[in-house]
């Protein structure tokens, strides 16, 4: 299993969360609140997420067999999407 953990500064860290919780719940199964949210992914990847008022935590999860690169490109993208005004976010991605 991988980890992969990032702090992405941005105020509107809350907004964001948010609008790609609703966009992915449509294929996945999603819980969340303004604050905080968890997507799990088919391929068994789970995606947490936490908002303040500056920054964006987030933490992947990946199991073994998977890419995990991949992965942390398609976390990242589409929180890009939603943050064109400012895009593109820094992803600091770490070992978790």
């Amino acid at each position: 299993m991988s980890v992969s953990v990032a702090r992405v500064p941005t105020a509107s860290a809350s907004r964001y969360l948010q609008q790609l919780a609703k966009h992915w719940s449509h294929k996945m199964t999603v819980d969340y609140t303004a604050e905080s949210g968890r997507i799990a992914f088919p391929n068994g990847s789970v995606l947490e997420m936490k908002a303040d008022s500056e920054t964006l935590d987030v933490v992947l999860t990946v199991p073994e067999g998977e890419d995990a690169e991949r992965m942390r490109g398609v976390v990242a993208s589409h929180l890009d999407r939603f943050a064109f005004r400012e895009a593109p976010l820094t992803f600091d991605w770490q070992a978790g």
